[in-house]
């Protein structure tokens, strides 16, 4: 809905503070896993002091040497929260803070390596001029290969937040809510370079005993430093058969990207940590919306939403390949929605919706864009339509929806510098489908879930550009191909989840999950040479809970994730270019994901 703020088209987090607990409280857990995988986490809730003050905290660590070689995480967070909740005001300060560092694994693995085709490999290193180092590892390594070797190739970064949040209750039929926030981030990530052009980097060539040394080893770090703040308020009535909602938000983001050289292999007579690129982007963004619900009669209840939104977008500065950024654009939304639900009897209803939603291109969107073009919004017209049943045995949805799209940005397949994916524009586009879940009680102790989407997701026409460097590498000519009613790029046409829920005895739970995800193309161009295959994921949970006398709780819980060892991947990307006509190059990169493991985890209630 618009509580959210800017249009979601696909899943959204809503991220809530916890609520007000009344009685004290204190848990402590303790997880170790596959992996080297270990968690430490502590909570407090102080209750309801003096029936007006509460505060509470959460402390968490988490680190792992991950699946991929190399690939370690370090992960620490904080929460702090107090308020005041009177009769009919409360004020709630929140704080809450993280930090990580990763090592970098974005690079992927080959679909060389993972088949085990040794003359791809060869033709691999020779494609993309490997060191005798990186050969090397790339020659040795099997499906956890990781491209990076440096032993500070990390990605490290923190976040500060800080909310307020003010709820007043005016009487019986109107309340209001209000909330301020901000947030701070900075860090960076770290890697080594092998023989970059010095020129890239602002630096002159060195003469060295004669020598001119126009290429370098170096390190380089390229930082992010961000600052989002703002507010949101939501008015909210209630009389009889009406519910209605006035709210809307306030918000900018600043950011600064910058990098800097803090090590070089001839670095004697040139000055490092000099910014060698720098550039920054402002975004306002702000939005009021409208919604209402009534009940029409007994059985139809109808609901309206509207939204107004304008954003203004800034950036300005050089990036990391000295390509300069200079954009402002604003953009203006009106996004409505309306629907009925209809109770057909006290166990089933029906439903219809449609909606509007527009959102603008990110930043990345923008810079990544082909040279000459310009990403647009993209604009969505949803419609849903379905049906729910539920007793006390049974529950069952159906949902039908169609997403029509004009200038989806749909993900093109490559990844940028930092990994992150590229996407372009496509005028008509559309994702349809019929949406199943339902939940059973087969006995007493024995229940089943499951949910299945069966969906088509197509592109009308897609114009796929690559580019062809010529034999020598010296030239840049664009090479385009048209596709019609081709598949969307990363949407499976079956996904599917179950699980099956057994407690044998009293506070244990034993649990079967298995998820199957259909192909997927790495593309926009449904070529069988470039996707994801289909894969089937089955893992085994027991929980355990028993309340001896000294403590209020303790609870067990093993999983077993992986249970037939699946050697499956989940993601990737791919890119191709020509050099020349007759030398075509295209290579496809992917994530493969861990084979059978296990974490253990055990909760202390107090």
């Amino acid at each position: 809905t618009s509580t959210n703020g800017a249009g979601a088209f696909g899943a959204s987090i809503n991220i809530l503070t916890n609520g007000l607990s009344v009685e004290p409280k204190a848990t402590a857990g303790i997880s170790y896993g596959s992996y080297n995988t270990k968690r430490f986490n502590a909570t407090f809730s102080t209750g309801l002091m003096k029936e007006r003050w509460a505060f509470e905290g959460r402390l968490s660590k988490i680190q792992s040497d991950g699946y991929v070689d190399r690939a370690s995480s370090d992960l620490k967070s904080y929460y702090l929260s107090g308020g005041y909740f009177g009769d009919h005001t409360s004020v709630k300060l929140t704080h809450f803070s993280g930090k990580e560092v990763t090592y970098q694994s974005w690079y992927g693995v080959p679909e060389a390596v993972l088949e085990g085709n040794y003359i791809g490999i060869l033709q691999l290193m020779a494609n993309n001029g490997f060191t005798t180092e990186q050969a090397d590892n790339l020659r040795f390594s099997d499906r956890k290969f990781n491209f990076y070797l440096y032993d500070n190739q990390v990605d490290n970064y923190g976040q500060d937040h800080y909310q307020l949040h003010i709820n007043h209750e005016f009487n019986d039929q109107l309340n209001l809510n209000v909330a301020g926030h901000w947030t701070l981030g900075s860090g960076y990530f770290e890697e080594y370079r092998y023989a970059d052009r010095l020129t890239d980097y602002g630096f002159t060539t060195i003469g060295i005993g004669g020598a001119t040394i126009t290429n370098s080893d170096l390190i380089r770090r390229r930082w992010l430093d961000n600052e989002f703040y703002g507010g949101v308020f939501d008015l909210n009535y209630e009389k009889d058969k009406l519910q209605m909602t006035f709210g809307g938000g306030l918000n900018e983001y600043k950011g600064l990207h910058f990098g800097e050289v803090i090590w070089m292999q001839y670095a004697a007579s040139v000055g490092i940590r000099q910014r060698y690129y720098e550039n920054s982007s402002q975004k306002r963004d702000g939005n009021v919306y409208l919604k209402a619900n009534y009940q029409l009669t007994d059985k139809l209840n109808v609901y309206g939403d509207v939204q107004a939104r304008l954003v203004d977008y800034i950036g300005r500065g050089r990036d990391n390949d000295q390509r300069i950024i200079n954009f402002d654009q604003s953009w203006n939304f009106f996004n409505p929605k309306f629907g009925a639900t209809y109770q057909l009897n006290d166990q089933s209803n029906v439903y219809a919706s449609f909606a509007i939603g527009q959102k603008e291109p990110n930043r990345s969107d923008i810079i990544d864009a082909t040279a000459g073009e310009e990403p647009e919004p993209e604009v969505l017209n949803n419609l849903e339509v379905g049906f729910r049943r539920r007793t006390s045995n049974y529950a069952l949805e159906v949902n039908y929806y169609l997403m029509d799209y004009k200038n989806q940005l749909v993900l093109t397949g490559e990844v940028n510098d930092v990994g992150g994916s590229i996407r372009t524009n496509v005028p008509d586009s559309y994702r349809m489908g019929v949406e199943l879940s339902g939940m059973v009680k087969l006995m007493k102790s024995l229940y089943w879930s499951g949910n299945v989407t069966l969906s088509k997701n197509k592109i009308e026409r897609f114009e796929e550009v690559i580019f062809d460097y010529g034999p020598s590498f010296n030239q840049f000519n664009e090479v385009r191909t048209e596709f019609k009613d081709t598949d969307i790029s990363f949407s499976p046409n079956i996904v599917a989840g179950s699980q099956l829920t057994y407690s044998p005895i009293s506070n244990m739970e034993v649990s079967f999950l298995s998820k199957y995800v259909g192909d997927q193309y790495l593309d926009n161009t449904s070529n069988e040479n470039r996707k994801i295959d289909a894969y089937f994921v089955n893992d085994i949970r027991l929980n355990y809970a028993w309340r001896p006398k000294f403590i209020q709780e303790i609870n067990l819980t093993f999983l077993v994730n992986n249970i037939f060892n699946e050697l499956y991947v989940s993601n990737g990307y791919t890119f191709g270019y020509f050099a020349g006509q007759n030398y075509e190059v295209r290579e496809n990169w992917y994530y493969p994901q861990a084979e059978t493991n296990f974490l253990t985890s055990l909760t202390f209630t107090f």
